[in-house]
């Protein structure tokens, strides 16, 4: 009679030890001395849709980062703004904007059915061609855009038209938009045209996986689709089985990883950490609880509003921003942090300490001076 084999269980990784892998692939238990294109390369793009938050998101994670050094990528072509994960403006190494795009537009031709009614009558392929040539003969507004397929197309309705143009093309926010220390309205071309560089046919999605674990695992199948706005991976994971390792979280979620990435013991200290809005931590994964605490859940904003993150012992534990000079004591040079649940003394000097390091590159002040003012105060209402 055949003898069945005992097969040991998967370990379970405590939402302690799943923080502290994902800090550790995530650049964010200790500053590393690794260049901008590179950890933006690691990090698998940077979520940008704003035009600041790459570079607070590299300053938390790299040992003497320069925003100048990211701003000279971007002007270099080196790395370029695009749709890409959730729909959303992330910032990529051209390399990768060749490929990731073509990697999710299932997902933008998704989106783009949504919009189906607006566009009653108008031919897909033919709007790719009418807006890339529009695009590619200078950089264009979206306004631009709209007004001149609804030129076209003047039944259809023009936002629907602009909509289309975005997930139909893989269109980059050409410079100086993004650029730090400069500004500049959105103006679009596709990002074959910005880099000189033919499209690129979508990959299989297996080297997208194996990436995406490097820098967010443990995950679940669940968590990689968030991150992508992607379906049905569940068979990629299946195929890579063999060369990956399986966990599960405390609620029985089966976690993948690669054999030899870090795991560090889950009492690692993890240094205060100075994020922005929708920095890539915070949005990796379907299950957030590594990084956000269950009763924090949605105290990292307010509505529509987003505010930075202060990661204290590696998990959410502030919200924080730079004033404005829209009030009393709130000059471009106050920062001001607001503790989510009590923070102790020892824990506060080291997230002054922190604070200070920020600005002293982020936003130094005009005299060369380090009089910040930094204070710990409220400016959310949770309504409680």
């Amino acid at each position: 009679m055949a003898v069945r084999k005992n097969l040991a269980a998967p370990a379970v990784l405590s939402p302690r030890a799943l923080n502290r892998a994902t800090l550790e692939r995530q650049l964010l238990l200790r500053r590393t001395a690794m260049s901008a294109k590179d950890a933006v390369e690691h990090l698998v793009g940077l979520q940008a849709q704003n035009t600041k938050p790459p570079y607070y998101q590299l300053h938390a994670r790299l040992d003497g980062f320069d925003p100048a050094e990211l701003a000279g990528l971007m002007e270099s072509r080196e790395v370029v703004r695009i749709v890409t994960l959730r729909s959303t403006i992330h910032l990529h190494t051209a390399a990768d904007s060749l490929t990731l795009r073509p990697l999710v537009q299932p997902a933008r031709d998704r989106e783009l059915n949504n919009f189906r009614k607006g566009l009653a009558g108008v031919d897909r392929d033919r709007l790719r061609s009418v807006a890339g040539k529009f695009v590619e003969e200078r950089p264009r507004t979206p306004k631009e855009i709209r007004e001149a397929l609804h030129a076209e197309w003047p039944d259809a309705d023009p936002q629907s038209l602009g909509v289309a143009a975005r997930c139909l093309l893989p269109l980059v926010q050409v410079t100086p938009r993004g650029v730090w220390g400069r500004s500049g309205q959105v103006a679009l071309t596709t990002v074959e045209h910005w880099l000189g560089a033919p499209s690129q046919p979508a990959p299989a999605p297996d080297a997208a996986v194996l990436r995406y674990l490097g820098a967010f695992g443990p995950a679940s199948v669940k968590d990689m689709q968030t991150w992508a706005g992607l379906t049905r991976l569940r068979e990629v994971f299946e195929r890579l089985r063999p060369q990956l390792v399986t966990f599960r979280d405390e609620n029985g979620v089966e976690l993948f990883d690669l054999p030899d990435a870090p795991r560090p013991d889950e009492d690692t200290p993890a240094p205060p950490r100075f994020l922005p809005e929708f920095d890539n931590v915070l949005l990796g994964h379907a299950d957030r609880t590594r990084v956000i605490p269950p009763r924090f859940h949605g105290r990292n904003g307010n509505g529509n509003q987003s505010y930075g993150t202060v990661l204290v012992d590696g998990f959410l534990a502030a919200v924080w921003r730079l004033g404005d000079g829209g009030g009393p004591g709130s000059g471009a040079g106050t920062l001001t942090v607001q503790p989510l649940g009590t923070l102790g003394r020892a824990d506060r000097d080291a997230v002054t300490e922190e604070a200070v390091r920020m600005l002293s590159v982020m936003a130094p002040s005009a005299d060369g001076t380090d009089g910040y003012a930094i204070r710990f105060a409220t400016f959310i209402d949770f309504g409680e």
